[in-house]
């Protein structure tokens, strides 16, 4: 089965989809050995790893491509790209839809606030017109190759204009050819359970550590009928916390040997990681 058409039968299933955020290929390897069904490039997480900046539109899009095809190309379980705001208007969505699939991702999320965008836990978001992004979603619907390739539209209009209208947004864009609805930034328990309830489309929520939106358990999102959950930001705050003993523990201990579960991390994964023996196959295809 295609990767695209695995992404797409595990969002419509009655069981809720978990993605933890990716932001290397060795983050998305790790996520695929723990057993995920499938992975989400982590806008936050490959703006703080690639560029050491936050989640505010610094990164460009052929950044995020690169970053998204060498995820893609790691693992063995669809991954979702991080498409921003479409990079413009309708015609630069189109484009980057197309580069996005070419690169291997199984879907994309796009957004409507203006650009340069936030992350959608900041404060002081603004969005674009509800008909601007209507717009850009038809062109991501119509650039597929792979009609069963997942937009996943998301809408940041809580913040700055309410429940009510994120809602609305919600469906528009589920009529304009979205296949999952992520509304960003909620606030309230109560409001979770609204935009899954009265969005007629596959619903998506975020669970942020230290974010906006308040922490459900798995079962919980299940049971209000979310069709996924993404934990963007878990692995890399895992691993920056990770690095910060190891270096601890070096500087105070002086040396790498001192750290008897160095290696513990590295599990079934090290085999993937070995270098293959390049004088060997040298001399296969030596001419």
């Amino acid at each position: 089965m295609r990767k695209t058409t695995r992404l797409k039968t595990l969002i419509e299933a009655p069981k809720l989809l978990v993605m933890p955020g990716a932001y290397d290929a060795l983050s998305a390897m790790l996520i695929e050995d723990a057993g995920f069904d499938a992975v989400q490039c982590s806008g936050f997480g490959i703006a703080a790893s690639h560029l050491g900046l936050p989640d505010i539109g610094i990164l460009g899009f052929r950044e995020m491509l690169d970053r998204t095809r060498v995820i893609a190309g790691a693992v063995n379980i669809p991954s979702m790209a991080d498409g921003d705001t479409g990079f413009g208007d309708a015609a630069t969505t189109w484009h980057i839809v197309r580069e996005f699939e070419a690169a291997g991702a199984a879907g994309i999320n796009l957004e409507d606030q203006v650009m340069p965008k936030r992350c959608g836990h900041f404060t002081g978001k603004a969005v674009i017109p509800m008909g601007e992004m209507v717009g850009k979603l038809r062109a991501a619907a119509d650039a597929r190759l792979d009609k069963d390739f997942v937009i996943n539209a998301r809408t940041d209009a809580l913040q700055p204009l309410g429940v009510d209208e994120a809602i609305r947004r919600g469906n528009a864009y589920a009529e304009a050819g979205a296949t999952l609805i992520f509304v960003d930034g909620i606030e309230t328990r109560d409001e979770v359970k609204q935009v899954i309830a009265e969005i007629a489309a596959p619903v998506s929520i975020n669970m942020v550590e230290g974010g906006r939106t308040p922490m459900f358990t798995f079962t919980e999102l299940e049971e209000l009928g979310a069709a996924r959950v993404s934990c963007p930001v878990t692995t890399i705050l895992a691993a920056m916390k990770g690095v910060q003993q190891a270096l601890a523990t070096l500087k105070d201990t002086g040396a790498p040997g001192s750290q008897p579960d160095a290696l513990a991390g590295f599990g079934e994964i090290k085999d993937r990681l070995r270098a293959p023996n390049f004088e060997t196959l040298g001399k296969k295809f030596a001419g």
